[in-house]
């Protein structure tokens, strides 16, 4: 069953700059409540929605059958720091992570290499919101 958006987790989606047709790399998915709300809101775009653990990338994908179906959305099991674009896939528009601890600063040597990976991974004009609990933050990415 898709677990509903929280107050809060719907006020960070909000604060994303998001528009039709984007793609979206969305870093500690969780359950995948935030990637099904952003999947509805980039209409044809395309999320795809990391988390480094099996448990809840098996949440997410039960609850994100429609998403997934329609290829607007899609999972996969892997740490941020180890994330990387598969041969030919198009880079993002925009990422973002909600309390995530390789980008928040709980973990400063596994967030330098995170940030690398997202870098990779953006287009050149893409940027990276982090969520710091009381405000989402655009983290400067070395290009």
């Amino acid at each position: 069953m898709a677990q509903e958006l929280s107050p809060r987790l719907r006020a960070v989606v909000d604060a994303l700059p998001l528009r039709e047709g984007m793609r979206v790399l969305e870093i500690g998915c969780g359950p995948g409540a935030a990637a099904r709300e952003v999947a509805h809101r980039v209409g044809d775009g395309h999320v795809l929605a990391i988390d480094r653990s099996a448990k809840a990338i098996a949440l997410a994908i039960a609850g994100s059958q429609a998403e997934v179906t329609a290829g607007r959305l899609s999972f996969s099991c892997v740490a941020v720091e180890d994330f990387e674009l598969s041969s030919g896939e198009p880079q993002f528009d925009l990422a973002f992570a909600v309390r995530v601890g390789a980008l928040d600063g709980r973990h400063p040597e596994i967030g330098r290499k995170a940030l690398l990976h997202v870098a990779r991974a953006l287009t050149a004009t893409g940027c990276l919101l982090v969520d710091r609990a009381d405000c989402m933050v655009e983290v400067p990415l070395q290009r």
